[in-house]
């Protein structure tokens, strides 16, 4: 029997690999527990829609992370062609704009669950200073949250330490992911900015929470896993 089902299905495990044969171990090892792999940009680019494909037919769902990012028709298009692939989720940036998200809803026909990715974890307020953005950090996710609310988009992915904000702000409904997620000694934050616990997650609202390298990074992906589901179910 499945340890700690609900946990289970909140868990998103992100497959970042370049080799078959690590994409393999890695969902061979994890699948018991893990409900939901993410296929972002990396893994897309080196094995195309065959991953997705291959994913499926072991009977577990998909979360496309390409963060689509360009002009309406474009990712009108994209999204078109995306949901027929029968993900369960899919991504896209919200600095694109409303006219784009817009676009990207009406094409999607309610069949995924289309994410606005609002500002990176990689960010923080040092580095959008730069890209000349003059909101500070939380400022500028809540408006980008209600930028996605208001074209449709059914959710979004933002760090945890926006999250408790933007429940205040949009309330229960939008399905919120959030990434940048980091174990207690565990794999250092790296080139994460804003990182929270799986603990911190959920506590602040989150629906899913999207793990990576604290997983595949280590010698085994299944105890890494058994480890975290063990920690929420204790609530430590």
């Amino acid at each position: 029997m499945r340890d700690n089902p609900e946990y289970s299905r909140r868990i998103i495990l992100a497959v970042d690999e370049v080799s078959k044969d690590s994409v393999d171990r890695i969902i061979d090892a994890t699948s018991p527990f893990i409900e939901i792999y993410k296929i972002g940009s990396i893994a897309f680019t080196v094995f195309g829609p065959s991953i997705i494909d291959e994913i499926i037919n072991r009977g577990k769902e998909v979360f496309l992370d390409l963060k689509y990012f360009d002009i309406p028709n474009t990712v009108s298009k994209a999204v078109q062609q995306a949901v027929s692939y029968g993900v369960k989720m899919l991504t896209l940036h919200t600095l694109g704009g409303y006219d784009m998200l817009k676009a990207a809803a009406e094409a999607n026909k309610g069949k995924a669950t289309l994410l606005g990715v609002t500002l990176l974890t990689s960010l923080d307020a040092a580095q959008i200073g730069r890209i000349g953005i003059e909101h500070d950090v939380p400022d500028m996710v809540g408006r980008l949250a209600v930028l996605a609310r208001d074209a449709g988009i059914d959710g979004l992915v933002a760090s945890g330490h926006e999250l408790e904000e933007l429940r205040n702000i949009l309330g229960d409904k939008p399905v919120i992911v959030v990434p940048g997620i980091r174990i207690q000694n565990g794999i250092p934050a790296g080139d994460q900015k804003r990182v929270v616990s799986p603990k911190r997650a959920f506590e602040s609202g989150a629906d899913y929470i999207v793990i990576g390298r604290p997983v595949t990074e280590s010698a085994d992906p299944a105890d890494a896993v058994q480890k975290i589901l063990n920690t929420l179910t204790r609530g430590e």
